[in-house]
């Protein structure tokens, strides 16, 4: 079948954009063809820092005739009726069918070329395109990311006609900015099109970029004996800078080694894009850099080395001087500054947040084993380097320039360690601290802008997270699972709370009786994210948060027991039987009003399963509550699993619904009290299935 191109060339498109506009293209493009009723066989997206390219192999060359038969008025329907019929058909009286006294029309419709349909769809999708900022084509209404200059679009090797903008499809595209020839390029298809770029000096497939810059990069340091440290983020947004990467290795002046190493690293990635190298086996930095060109130097990048190590010097000099400057000061300078920084306007200074933090982290600190005393100061501490001249020039190392401050000063290690990590875990890949003075402060720290947050109403919404409430949410829970935790959520949130109100600014959000089920269903939501990745079901989470309980360690081991329970069959059968006696319930209850929270009545059981339905439940309820009473959940299962079969011979045999009210119910009072036994271990009618 035919093969369909597409590559939209413009200028430089940032490296940070390129893979969710490759998505997007992929995306808008399936859209428009699924519309037309066009299915490719397969469609694969590149997008580099020029040009986005899309490839779909396996169209036909147009969509197939449609025949459909439409049902219309009957025969004897009033004329009104009928003329309706023939205006929204387009046919006439003739034209129409009857069969059994109805009207029938058969509309049909010739297929359109795929070609006809791609010239409608592509300046569609370009118009349409979400880019997250964009700019205005001096020539129209057009929003691009930069400029388009060229297009290809073929099918089957043949242009397919249309313009943007003023910018005409075709078969020419350009290489490499400097490398290339210079030229316009022809091209035929897909294989054509991809051999051209190479001879024109351009990688096409983005990880195909990356793979080319990890090898030379490798195979660089290890030439001079040297090992490179690796930064995944660092090496996709250089893949993204570059049509055809070449890494070069540089020398930077030694004398600044002398400064902490992530001053160093962070001014090489955030400014420079440099990846930092050191000895193999040395936890210490080498005086070397490995930056990524983009273009092959006749002399092997020594003068971009050069140029690229004097800029690095510069840049070293100024974090020398503030690294310099800082030391010179102290923390209380530094707070006292914080009231005058503005946190939010309904949460006040920056300041009057160290507060809350730091009363809720005293508060914290025998939860989590740490000593009252250091977790307070810690807090107080933790957002003083804010104010510090290094942190002003490199945001990113909030938190790590206090922690050096800290030690330099004097400080408690278990403070400055504090200090340091307490914005810990920032990612899914991140470490979590597990020192309890820093457990404290860093619980302290994302407790406090959650309520803060949901208290005054800018809760996330969709994919938007201004305020990273769900990294806060995430840290949080990774904080209290994996390090055993048992500190109540739903106390920790209400001190959290208390320490806003508090202050003058308190009456600005909400009470604590408004935002705190909100942000229990947050965290629940955020649960089942942690979960989900482990493997685990998103509607087990529900069944166990339903009942009430906020202790995160308790809650993640209630639903690793249930779901190992509801893999076997005895789990998966009494599921069923829960469901069904719970449907019964829910459908009399309706009737009558009961919720049957009564115990039955031994002495009225007419059949035996009865009895052995209530004798089984008698002697699992102690067993279930033993077994929850010493949190064990995997017990607690095994003692429900005793029910399944005679909850399975007793719907077998016996007639729920007798016509004897007093029988009936009694035998809704048993299901009840299978019902509220099994529910003591989870809500199972929240569990799908």
């Amino acid at each position: 079948m035919p093969q369909l191109l597409l590559e939209i060339l413009s200028e430089e498109i940032p490296a940070r954009m390129q893979a969710g506009a490759g998505r997007d293209l992929a995306r808008l493009f399936s859209e428009h063809l699924a519309k037309a009723g066009l299915s490719p066989e397969s469609l694969q997206t590149y997008a580099g820092p020029r040009r986005l390219t899309l490839v779909a192999e396996g169209l036909p060359p147009a969509t197939p005739d449609q025949s459909d038969e439409i049902r219309g008025p009957r025969t004897n329907a009033p004329p009104q009726a009928l003329e309706g019929f023939l205006r929204k058909t387009g046919l006439a009286r003739e034209q129409l069918t009857e069969r059994d006294g109805v009207f029938f029309a058969t509309v049909s419709a010739r297929g359109r070329p795929t070609p006809e349909i791609v010239a409608e769809a592509v300046p569609a999708v370009v118009r349409a395109f979400p880019w997250p900022k964009s700019m205005r084509s001096a020539a129209g209404q057009l929003r691009w990311v930069r400029p388009i200059r060229r297009i290809v679009c073929l099918f089957d090797g043949a242009v397919v006609p249309f313009s943007v903008e003023g910018v005409e499809s075709g078969n020419v595209t350009e290489g490499h900015r400097f490398m290339g020839s210079g030229q316009p390029v022809a091209v035929r298809d897909f294989a054509d099109y991809r051999g051209a770029l190479e001879r024109e000096f351009v990688v096409l497939d983005a990880a195909e970029r990356r793979a080319r810059i990890l090898d030379r990069a490798r195979r660089l340091c290890s030439a001079e004996n040297l090992e490179l440290i690796e930064d995944e983020g660092l090496l996709d947004e250089v893949s993204g800078l570059s049509e055809w990467p070449i890494p070069v290795l540089g020398a930077m002046d030694p004398r600044f080694l002398d400064l902490p190493p992530e001053v160093i690293r962070t001014s090489m990635r955030t400014h420079q894009k440099y990846f930092a190298v050191r000895a193999p086996g040395s936890t210490g930095l080498a005086p070397r850099f490995l930056a990524v060109a983009n273009i092959e130097a006749s002399d092997g990048g020594a003068a971009m080395t050069a140029g690229y190590g004097r800029v690095l010097s510069a840049r070293l000099g100024d974090a020398r001087f503030f690294w310099d400057e800082d030391r010179k000061g102290a923390f209380d300078a530094w707070l006292g500054k914080l009231n005058g920084v503005t946190f939010h306007a309904k949460l006040g200074t920056v300041a009057q947040r160290v507060e809350r933090i730091a009363a809720l982290a005293r508060e914290l600190a025998p939860l989590v084993g740490a000593d009252s005393d250091l977790a307070q100061q810690a807090a107080r501490l933790a957002k003083a380097d804010l104010a510090s001249g290094m942190v002003g020039e490199f945001p990113e190392l909030q938190g790590v320039m206090g922690g050096y401050y800290a030690r330099e000063w004097g400080l408690d290690p278990q403070i400055a360690d504090a200090i340091r990590d307490h914005y810990k875990p920032q990612g899914p890949n991140d470490a979590v601290p597990t020192a309890p003075v820093t457990v404290a402060v860093a619980l302290a720290d994302k407790l406090d802008q959650l309520v803060g947050f949901f208290a005054v109403n800018e809760k996330p919404t969709g994919s938007k997270d201004p305020y990273a409430l769900r990294r806060a949410a995430l840290g949080v829970i990774r904080i209290v699972v994996e390090g055993q935790l048992r500190a109540p959520l739903r106390k920790a949130l209400l001190s959290a709370d208390r320490a806003r109100m508090e202050q003058p600014q308190g009456a600005l959000g909400g009470s604590a009786a408004e935002i705190l089920p909100d942000i229990l269903a947050f965290f629940a939501d955020r649960l089942k994210v942690v979960l989900r990745d482990q493997g685990r079901r998103h509607d087990l989470v529900d069944a166990v948060f339903a009942l009430g309980d906020d202790d995160l360690v308790r809650i993640a081991a209630r639903v690793e027991a249930l779901s190992a329970f509801l893999n076997t069959e005895d789990g998966a059968n009494l599921l069923a039987g829960y469901k069904r006696a719970v449907n019964i319930l829910r459908a009399e209850g309706k009737k009558t009003g009961d919720t049957f929270q009564g115990r039955p009545d031994p002495a009225a059981f007419t059949a035996e399963e009865e009895r052995a339905l209530h004798a089984a439940a008698e002697r699992a309820a102690p067993e279930v509550d033993a077994a929850l009473d010493r949190e064990d959940f995997a017990a607690a299962m095994t003692s429900l699993a005793a029910l399944r079969a005679p909850v399975d011979a007793f719907f077998d045999r016996v007639l729920v619904n007798d016509p004897d009210p007093a029988v009936r119910l009694n035998r809704l009072r048993l299901l009840g009290q299978v019902r509220d036994l099994m529910n003591r271990v989870a809500d199972f009618s929240q569990v799908a299935g």
